[in-house]
């Protein structure tokens, strides 16, 4: 019988995890369209988190989870879905497991509810309030803050709840782009000017390794941040063009001019009923820095951030080859 449930293993950060697992002890919760992409030592049951009957013979038997499953939206018409998904998802699942007798659960969130600044001047760790004065307009961020709210408050008494909040998932395997789409835009010559702020990523499969290592390491009602490098978007952008050999963006507009173009393109377009280029949501998050300090995971979890010129060269060839279906390009590291 199956000892752990994975919810989202088929996304980006599940697919990764379910190769390190133990064939023959994992199940998965997946929506019947996604059941055909379900290994076939992976026990499956159909369903999605907001199914309570689902959940229920989901989580029967199992003595660990792994949940991972989520919406990645940066549209604000998405509130709804996004709160359905992450909170009442997440109560459900959180429910069914204390009533099971799971003995704990590891929760994938984002490095979002906490690590955002303004200025870049602080780095902030685990001990940082939530920003809601800068992630309250962004429904994604608030909709994961509030999932780890529910998660603690239904999880109070058992099962033990370890908390995972990692920055930008890069690397290959995004067949969906739900966390790589910003790279895939730079290599399309989609991106038109350099955002004022800066950004932080982590390899997806050194996040899928420390999930492994929360669910026996982790300290039960604890969070931890996952990152690499704290890098200016100017800087981000400049590495992934000696990578890709693709230009990107030289204009850098003062964060006032900035901020309108951003609002004054969304508007724009969505008078017109289409998708702007460059979103309004989008373009608030350009403006600010989402630094971050991991240094309780590489303490306690054993948290090790690769090279990040791996990471990105990865991730390039990965969206190069089979997004783009270019041929993978050879470049130093």
């Amino acid at each position: 019988m199956a000892k752990i449930l994975v919810t989202g293993a088929t996304g980006f950060l599940g697919s990764h995890l379910i190769r390190l697992l133990e064939p023959g002890e994992v199940r998965v919760l997946v929506r019947a369209s996604r059941l055909t992409g379900s290994a076939a030592d992976v026990e499956s049951v159909e369903g999605s988190v907001l199914d309570a009957e689902a959940v229920e013979k989901a989580v029967d038997g199992v003595e660990q989870i792994y949940h991972l499953a989520g919406k990645v939206s940066r549209n604000p018409d998405d509130v709804r879905e996004l709160y359905r998904v992450h909170v009442e998802g997440t109560t459900t699942l959180c429910r069914a497991a204390k009533s099971a007798g799971v003995k704990r659960i590891v929760l994938a969130s984002t490095s979002g509810t906490i690590a955002v600044t303004d200025n870049g001047k602080t780095v902030p760790d685990e001990t940082a309030r939530p920003p809601l004065e800068l992630i309250g307009g962004w429904p994604y961020y608030t909709s994961k803050l509030y999932q780890e709210e529910a998660a603690r408050r239904e999880c109070e008494g058992g099962p033990e709840l370890v908390v995972l909040n990692p920055s930008l998932l890069l690397g290959p395997g995004d067949k969906k782009l739900s966390s790589t789409e910003d790279v895939l835009r730079f290599l399309a010559r989609d991106v038109p000017v350099i955002p004022p702020g800066g950004v932080n990523f982590v390899d997806v499969r050194d996040v899928a390794e420390t999930l492994r290592s929360a669910m026996e390491k982790g300290q039960p009602g604890e969070r931890y941040l996952l990152g690499g490098p704290n890098w200016t978007f100017k800087v981000f952008f400049e590495r992934l063009e000696r990578i890709s050999k693709v230009k990107g963006p030289r204009v850098k507009l003062p964060e006032s001019m900035y901020s309108l173009a951003g609002m004054a393109v969304d508007a724009f377009y969505r008078q017109l009923d289409k998708a702007p280029p460059v979103d309004r949501i989008s373009a608030e998050m350009g403006q600010r820095f989402w630094y971050l300090h991991a240094g309780k995971a590489e303490r306690e979890l054993g948290f090790r951030a690769r090279d990040p010129y791996e990471t990105l060269h990865e991730t390039v060839a990965y969206i190069n080859k089979e997004i783009l279906g270019q041929t993978v390009f050879s470049a130093p590291l």
